[in-house]
């Protein structure tokens, strides 16, 4: 989404944004699922980098003709999931985890390469619908009523595989999933951006690469991988279960963390 930065207006703070430069709505689902969509492509995408001060809520109610209630749910969700700020006597500003995340965060591969100075690509190696019975089911705990996609998608750093992403997704979670051109864009920078989640988990793990792996990621059979699992829920819906596969001698996961008190 490309949006057009006008002129700040008249005593806004350095970094606010004019009401002209708030993002459009795309028309698909709630209001407040729209509201959250068009922020939060704004941020992910650099057009509203960190330190960006959004519109106030009554703006954003006044802009897009609805409810307080409705802007509060949108913007406090974004907030929830770390890519927002609510700051006293400030407003809200762009958090710089929005797009730099520790590890046991939400975080996107295509960012993490970039801002090492790599170049990003991204390939979708398998997708397909599972329907009734199936032991992939198991990574999300779903009955064989709900459908799922499963894929296989491989992101490259300066066209070296950095990591292969095999992800299942609860499509009653995240309907519109199956009728997305993933070819062009990952899962999960879609789903980061379309669904929201409200509890996380995650596991660490090292484990040898069978023959599958190995050939995707250009390494030997039985070569150890670093392996990031996560799963997300909406409330007490499964969203996605994913496991991150990255070659073990050229990888590592970091991050900065402050105490809470």
């Amino acid at each position: 989404m490309n949006i057009a930065l006008g002129r700040l207006a008249t005593g806004c703070p350095s970094g606010c944004k004019h009401p002209e430069d708030i993002p459009p709505l795309d028309g698909d689902g709630p209001l407040w699922l729209q509201i959250r969509r068009s922020i939060a492509l704004a941020i992910l995408n650099g057009d509203w980098p960190a330190g960006t001060r959004i519109p106030a809520e009554m703006v954003l109610t006044e802009h897009y003709n609805t409810s307080r209630m409705t802007v509060n749910k949108a913007v406090q969700s974004l907030a929830t999931e770390g890519l927002l700020q609510r700051r006293t006597k400030v407003g809200t500003v762009v958090t710089a985890r929005a797009r730099e995340r520790p590890v046991m965060e939400i975080w996107d591969a295509a960012d993490s390469i970039r801002q090492s100075g790599r170049r990003y690509s991204y390939k979708l190696l398998e997708c397909e619908m599972v329907r009734g019975p199936s032991h992939v089911r198991a990574s999300l705990d779903v009955p064989d009523s709900v459908p799922l996609v499963r894929m296989l998608c491989l992101h490259n750093a300066d066209d070296r595989p950095f990591q292969l992403e095999e992800r299942l997704v609860n499509v009653d979670a995240a309907p519109q999933i199956a009728c997305q051109p993933l070819e062009t864009v990952s899962p999960g920078a879609w789903l980061l951006a379309h669904v929201p989640w409200t509890n996380a988990r995650h596991s660490i793990s090292a484990r040898g690469a069978d023959e599958v792996i190995a050939r995707h990621l250009a390494i030997n059979v039985g070569e150890a991988c670093l392996i990031i699992e996560r799963r997300t829920w909406n409330g007490d819906v499964p969203v996605t279960f994913v496991r991150l596969w990255h070659p073990g001698d050229d990888h590592r996961v970091e991050g900065n963390f402050k105490p809470s008190w």
